[in-house]
Protein backbone atom coordinates (compact mmCIF):
# COMPACT_ATOMS: atom_id res chain seq x y z
CA UNK A 1 0.00 0.00 0.00
CA UNK A 2 1.46 3.40 -0.75
CA UNK A 3 -0.25 5.81 0.97
CA UNK A 4 0.93 7.05 4.46
CA UNK A 5 -1.16 8.45 6.86
CA UNK A 6 -0.54 10.42 9.90
CA UNK A 7 -2.86 9.87 12.89
CA UNK A 8 -2.99 12.69 15.57
CA UNK A 9 -4.10 12.27 18.83
CA UNK A 10 -2.35 8.98 21.26
CA UNK A 11 -6.00 8.46 22.88
CA UNK A 12 -7.87 5.46 23.00
CA UNK A 13 -10.00 6.10 19.50
CA UNK A 14 -6.56 7.49 17.52
CA UNK A 15 -4.48 4.54 18.83
CA UNK A 16 -6.84 2.15 17.63
CA UNK A 17 -7.33 3.58 13.99
CA UNK A 18 -3.76 3.90 14.13
CA UNK A 19 -3.60 0.34 14.73
CA UNK A 20 -5.80 -0.75 12.25
CA UNK A 21 -4.54 1.22 9.36
CA UNK A 22 -0.98 -0.04 10.27
CA UNK A 23 -2.08 -3.94 10.41
CA UNK A 24 -3.56 -3.30 7.23
CA UNK A 25 0.02 -2.49 5.53
CA UNK A 26 -0.29 1.22 5.64
CA UNK A 27 2.62 3.47 7.20
CA UNK A 28 1.14 4.81 10.18
CA UNK A 29 2.55 7.26 12.27
CA UNK A 30 0.66 8.10 15.38
CA UNK A 31 1.34 11.76 17.61
CA UNK A 32 0.54 12.73 21.12
CA UNK A 33 1.21 15.80 22.78
CA UNK A 34 2.83 14.48 25.78
CA UNK A 35 6.33 13.33 25.64
CA UNK A 36 6.34 11.06 28.23
CA UNK A 37 3.21 8.94 27.35
CA UNK A 38 4.46 8.71 23.49
CA UNK A 39 8.39 7.52 24.83
CA UNK A 40 6.01 4.62 26.80
CA UNK A 41 4.30 3.87 23.49
CA UNK A 42 7.61 3.73 21.60
CA UNK A 43 9.31 1.92 24.43
CA UNK A 44 6.16 -0.84 24.97
CA UNK A 45 4.74 -1.11 22.00
CA UNK A 46 1.20 -1.02 23.24
CA UNK A 47 -0.67 1.64 24.78
CA UNK A 48 -0.87 0.48 28.35
CA UNK A 49 -2.82 3.54 29.81
CA UNK A 50 -5.93 2.79 27.18
CA UNK A 51 -5.45 -0.16 25.19
CA UNK A 52 -2.99 -2.72 27.00
CA UNK A 53 -2.52 -5.71 26.00
CA UNK A 54 -2.52 -5.06 22.50
CA UNK A 55 0.73 -5.05 20.36
CA UNK A 56 1.45 -2.28 17.28
CA UNK A 57 2.24 -3.71 14.08
CA UNK A 58 5.59 -2.63 12.66
CA UNK A 59 4.10 -0.32 10.29
CA UNK A 60 3.25 2.13 13.25
CA UNK A 61 5.68 4.85 14.16
CA UNK A 62 5.49 7.16 17.09
CA UNK A 63 6.32 10.99 17.42
CA UNK A 64 5.14 13.56 19.61
CA UNK A 65 6.46 16.17 17.13
CA UNK A 66 4.31 17.80 15.04
CA UNK A 67 6.90 18.79 12.58
CA UNK A 68 7.04 14.82 12.02
CA UNK A 69 3.30 14.77 10.62
CA UNK A 70 3.74 17.25 7.73
CA UNK A 71 6.85 15.11 7.19
CA UNK A 72 5.22 12.09 6.74
CA UNK A 73 2.11 12.42 5.31
CA UNK A 74 -0.34 15.07 3.43
CA UNK A 75 -3.30 12.69 4.60
CA UNK A 76 -3.74 13.62 8.71
CA UNK A 77 -6.23 11.80 10.49
CA UNK A 78 -7.42 13.95 13.39
CA UNK A 79 -8.63 11.79 16.85
CA UNK A 80 -8.30 14.27 19.71
CA UNK A 81 -11.17 15.90 21.61
CA UNK A 82 -13.38 18.33 20.73
CA UNK A 83 -12.15 21.15 22.71
CA UNK A 84 -8.95 20.28 21.61
CA UNK A 85 -9.62 19.96 17.74
CA UNK A 86 -9.01 23.90 16.54
CA UNK A 87 -5.90 24.54 18.88
CA UNK A 88 -4.75 21.03 17.48
CA UNK A 89 -4.94 21.84 13.58
CA UNK A 90 -4.00 25.71 14.08
CA UNK A 91 -0.65 24.03 15.37
CA UNK A 92 -0.54 21.91 12.47
CA UNK A 93 -1.57 24.33 9.45
CA UNK A 94 1.94 25.84 9.40
CA UNK A 95 3.67 23.36 9.31
CA UNK A 96 1.58 20.99 6.41
CA UNK A 97 2.04 21.51 2.40
CA UNK A 98 -1.13 23.06 0.52
CA UNK A 99 -2.01 19.38 -0.69
CA UNK A 100 -2.78 18.22 2.74
CA UNK A 101 -5.78 16.23 3.15
CA UNK A 102 -7.49 16.39 6.50
CA UNK A 103 -9.65 13.37 7.94
CA UNK A 104 -11.13 13.26 11.73
CA UNK A 105 -12.40 11.08 14.13
CA UNK A 106 -13.61 13.52 16.52
CA UNK A 107 -17.33 14.03 17.57
CA UNK A 108 -18.56 16.89 18.76
CA UNK A 109 -19.34 20.70 18.04
CA UNK A 110 -17.02 23.68 18.12
CA UNK A 111 -16.51 24.79 21.51
CA UNK A 112 -16.76 28.32 21.13
CA UNK A 113 -20.38 28.92 18.63
CA UNK A 114 -22.07 25.27 18.66
CA UNK A 115 -21.04 25.07 14.93
CA UNK A 116 -19.25 21.58 13.07
CA UNK A 117 -15.82 20.62 12.88
CA UNK A 118 -15.64 20.48 8.75
CA UNK A 119 -16.05 23.89 9.49
CA UNK A 120 -12.99 24.83 11.61
CA UNK A 121 -11.05 22.80 8.82
CA UNK A 122 -12.60 24.83 5.94
CA UNK A 123 -12.02 28.25 8.04
CA UNK A 124 -8.16 26.92 8.74
CA UNK A 125 -7.02 24.92 5.61
CA UNK A 126 -9.53 26.23 2.87
CA UNK A 127 -12.71 25.33 1.36
CA UNK A 128 -11.31 23.22 -1.24
CA UNK A 129 -9.21 21.31 1.12
CA UNK A 130 -10.30 17.68 1.15
CA UNK A 131 -11.93 16.76 4.41
CA UNK A 132 -13.66 13.40 5.76
CA UNK A 133 -14.76 12.07 9.01
CA UNK A 134 -14.95 8.83 10.61
CA UNK A 135 -17.67 7.91 12.62
CA UNK A 136 -20.06 4.72 13.15
CA UNK A 137 -20.48 2.32 16.42
CA UNK A 138 -17.11 1.24 17.13
CA UNK A 139 -15.51 0.91 20.45
CA UNK A 140 -11.64 1.34 20.39
CA UNK A 141 -10.88 -1.77 21.99
CA UNK A 142 -12.81 -3.94 19.71
CA UNK A 143 -10.98 -1.86 16.56
CA UNK A 144 -8.01 -2.91 18.01
CA UNK A 145 -8.33 -6.00 18.83
CA UNK A 146 -9.29 -6.71 15.52
CA UNK A 147 -13.02 -7.78 16.22
CA UNK A 148 -15.53 -7.07 13.14
CA UNK A 149 -16.81 -3.60 12.76
CA UNK A 150 -18.38 -1.37 10.43
CA UNK A 151 -17.91 2.51 10.46
CA UNK A 152 -19.41 5.04 8.23
CA UNK A 153 -17.10 7.41 6.22
CA UNK A 154 -18.36 10.59 5.46
CA UNK A 155 -16.67 13.61 2.74
CA UNK A 156 -18.30 15.87 0.21
CA UNK A 157 -15.47 14.46 -1.98
CA UNK A 158 -16.13 10.99 -3.20
CA UNK A 159 -12.31 10.74 -4.17
CA UNK A 160 -10.96 11.26 -0.43
CA UNK A 161 -13.37 8.87 0.55
CA UNK A 162 -12.74 6.15 -0.96
CA UNK A 163 -8.90 6.66 -0.40
CA UNK A 164 -9.39 6.82 3.43
CA UNK A 165 -11.82 3.53 3.05
CA UNK A 166 -8.88 1.92 1.15
CA UNK A 167 -6.68 2.47 4.09
CA UNK A 168 -8.70 1.57 6.41
CA UNK A 169 -10.65 -1.33 4.94
CA UNK A 170 -10.30 -4.92 5.86
CA UNK A 171 -12.13 -8.37 6.25
CA UNK A 172 -13.34 -7.45 9.49
CA UNK A 173 -13.17 -3.58 9.34
CA UNK A 174 -15.95 -2.31 7.18
CA UNK A 175 -15.70 0.59 5.61
CA UNK A 176 -18.74 2.45 3.89
CA UNK A 177 -18.62 6.03 2.26
CA UNK A 178 -21.29 9.09 1.87
CA UNK A 179 -21.45 12.40 1.13
CA UNK A 180 -23.56 13.65 4.21
CA UNK A 181 -20.56 14.92 6.46
CA UNK A 182 -23.21 17.43 8.23
CA UNK A 183 -25.64 14.23 9.33
CA UNK A 184 -22.70 12.47 10.39
CA UNK A 185 -21.45 15.27 12.46
CA UNK A 186 -24.27 15.65 14.04
CA UNK A 187 -25.44 12.08 14.82
CA UNK A 188 -21.70 11.60 16.08
CA UNK A 189 -21.79 14.65 18.79
CA UNK A 190 -25.64 14.00 20.12
CA UNK A 191 -25.57 10.60 20.86
CA UNK A 192 -23.04 11.15 23.29
CA UNK A 193 -25.63 13.12 25.25
CA UNK A 194 -27.95 10.37 24.77
CA UNK A 195 -25.85 7.88 26.11
CA UNK A 196 -25.67 10.57 29.09
CA UNK A 197 -29.33 10.10 29.56
CA UNK A 198 -29.96 6.06 29.18
CA UNK A 199 -27.02 5.74 31.49
CA UNK A 200 -29.07 7.99 34.28
CA UNK A 201 -31.75 6.16 33.60
CA UNK A 202 -30.32 2.51 33.96
CA UNK A 203 -28.23 4.09 37.02
CA UNK A 204 -31.85 5.03 38.30
CA UNK A 205 -33.01 1.46 38.21
CA UNK A 206 -35.43 1.75 35.53
CA UNK A 207 -36.05 -0.71 33.44
CA UNK A 208 -35.14 -2.10 29.94
CA UNK A 209 -38.73 -0.37 28.58
CA UNK A 210 -37.09 3.27 29.68
CA UNK A 211 -33.69 2.57 28.03
CA UNK A 212 -35.65 1.58 24.45
CA UNK A 213 -38.08 4.39 24.94
CA UNK A 214 -35.21 7.09 25.61
CA UNK A 215 -33.16 5.52 22.75
CA UNK A 216 -35.76 5.76 20.11
CA UNK A 217 -36.81 8.90 21.22
CA UNK A 218 -33.26 10.36 21.45
CA UNK A 219 -32.93 9.32 18.02
CA UNK A 220 -35.90 11.58 16.69
CA UNK A 221 -34.39 14.69 18.97
CA UNK A 222 -31.33 13.46 16.67
CA UNK A 223 -32.68 13.59 13.42
CA UNK A 224 -34.96 16.80 14.04
CA UNK A 225 -31.30 18.98 14.61
CA UNK A 226 -29.42 16.78 11.88
CA UNK A 227 -32.24 17.87 9.07
CA UNK A 228 -32.60 21.49 10.33
CA UNK A 229 -28.87 21.83 9.95
CA UNK A 230 -28.65 20.60 6.75
CA UNK A 231 -28.15 16.82 7.18
CA UNK A 232 -30.09 13.91 5.28
CA UNK A 233 -32.70 11.71 6.94
CA UNK A 234 -31.61 8.45 6.18
CA UNK A 235 -28.22 9.10 7.52
CA UNK A 236 -29.64 9.22 10.81
CA UNK A 237 -31.22 5.39 10.24
CA UNK A 238 -27.36 3.86 9.24
CA UNK A 239 -24.48 3.58 11.31
CA UNK A 240 -23.26 6.80 11.94
CA UNK A 241 -27.04 7.68 13.65
CA UNK A 242 -28.69 4.46 14.95
CA UNK A 243 -26.16 2.16 14.79
CA UNK A 244 -23.63 4.62 16.78
CA UNK A 245 -26.62 5.97 19.11
CA UNK A 246 -27.73 2.11 20.07
CA UNK A 247 -23.69 0.99 20.31
CA UNK A 248 -23.23 3.57 22.89
CA UNK A 249 -26.66 4.13 25.04
CA UNK A 250 -26.35 0.37 25.62
CA UNK A 251 -22.91 -1.03 26.68
CA UNK A 252 -20.51 0.22 29.31
CA UNK A 253 -17.78 0.29 27.21
CA UNK A 254 -19.26 3.65 26.50
CA UNK A 255 -18.09 6.33 28.53
CA UNK A 256 -20.88 8.67 28.29
CA UNK A 257 -23.13 5.95 29.46
CA UNK A 258 -20.68 5.11 32.56
CA UNK A 259 -20.85 8.81 33.46
CA UNK A 260 -24.48 9.02 32.89
CA UNK A 261 -25.23 5.75 35.34
CA UNK A 262 -22.67 7.19 38.18
CA UNK A 263 -24.99 10.24 37.92
CA UNK A 264 -28.07 8.14 37.82
CA UNK A 265 -26.60 6.47 41.39
CA UNK A 266 -26.19 9.55 43.00
CA UNK A 267 -22.44 10.66 42.35
CA UNK A 268 -21.48 14.16 41.50
CA UNK A 269 -20.05 15.06 37.58
CA UNK A 270 -16.88 15.84 39.03
CA UNK A 271 -16.86 12.23 40.94
CA UNK A 272 -17.92 10.64 37.82
CA UNK A 273 -15.55 12.38 35.32
CA UNK A 274 -12.54 11.30 38.08
CA UNK A 275 -13.98 7.65 38.37
CA UNK A 276 -13.82 7.37 34.48
CA UNK A 277 -10.40 9.02 34.30
CA UNK A 278 -11.31 9.97 30.11
CA UNK A 279 -12.29 12.61 28.34
CA UNK A 280 -16.44 12.61 28.45
CA UNK A 281 -17.29 14.38 25.14
CA UNK A 282 -21.26 14.25 26.14
CA UNK A 283 -20.94 17.02 28.92
CA UNK A 284 -19.71 19.79 26.36
CA UNK A 285 -22.33 18.47 23.68
CA UNK A 286 -25.24 18.80 25.92
CA UNK A 287 -24.79 22.34 26.26
CA UNK A 288 -23.89 22.89 22.69
CA UNK A 289 -27.18 20.97 22.10
CA UNK A 290 -29.35 22.80 24.12
CA UNK A 291 -28.11 25.79 22.87
CA UNK A 292 -28.62 24.59 19.14
CA UNK A 293 -32.05 23.51 20.02
CA UNK A 294 -33.21 27.09 21.18
CA UNK A 295 -31.14 28.67 18.28
CA UNK A 296 -33.56 26.79 15.44
CA UNK A 297 -36.51 26.67 17.89
CA UNK A 298 -36.82 22.43 18.29
CA UNK A 299 -38.55 20.82 20.91
CA UNK A 300 -35.53 18.27 22.31
CA UNK A 301 -36.82 17.37 25.81
CA UNK A 302 -34.15 14.32 26.74
CA UNK A 303 -31.59 17.25 25.60
CA UNK A 304 -33.18 19.92 27.80
CA UNK A 305 -33.44 17.81 30.74
CA UNK A 306 -29.82 16.44 30.48
CA UNK A 307 -28.50 19.78 29.64
CA UNK A 308 -30.26 20.77 33.44
CA UNK A 309 -28.76 17.91 35.27
CA UNK A 310 -25.35 18.69 34.10
CA UNK A 311 -25.08 22.92 34.29
CA UNK A 312 -28.40 24.18 36.43
CA UNK A 313 -28.41 21.66 39.26
CA UNK A 314 -31.50 19.62 38.24
CA UNK A 315 -31.61 16.01 40.03
CA UNK A 316 -31.34 12.91 37.71
CA UNK A 317 -35.02 11.61 39.29
CA UNK A 318 -36.54 15.16 38.73
CA UNK A 319 -35.15 15.08 34.99
CA UNK A 320 -36.93 11.61 34.28
CA UNK A 321 -40.43 12.90 36.42
CA UNK A 322 -40.11 15.98 33.76
CA UNK A 323 -39.99 13.58 30.78
CA UNK A 324 -42.93 11.99 32.14
CA UNK A 325 -45.41 14.46 32.94
CA UNK A 326 -45.41 15.95 29.59
CA UNK A 327 -48.18 16.69 27.84
CA UNK A 328 -49.70 13.09 25.60
CA UNK A 329 -49.07 13.77 21.80
CA UNK A 330 -48.99 11.77 18.66
CA UNK A 331 -45.83 9.81 17.68
CA UNK A 332 -45.07 11.87 14.72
Amino acid sequence: MSDKIAVLGAGSWGTALAMQAARNGCPTLLWGHNPAHMETLKQDRENHRYLPNLLFSENLAITDDLADIAAFSDLILVSVPSHAFKDTLLKLKPLVSSNVKIAWATKGFNKENGGLLHEIVADIFGENTPAALISGPSFAREVAADLPTAISIASTQPEFATQLAHIMHSKRFRTYTNNDLIGVEVGGAVKNVMAIAAGIADGLGFGANTRAALITRGLNEIIRLGVVMGGKQDTFMGLAGLGDLLLTCTDNQSRNRRFGLALGQGKTSAEATQEIGQEIEGVSAAKQTYLLAQRFGIDMPITEQTYKVLYEGLTPLEAVQNLLAREQKAES
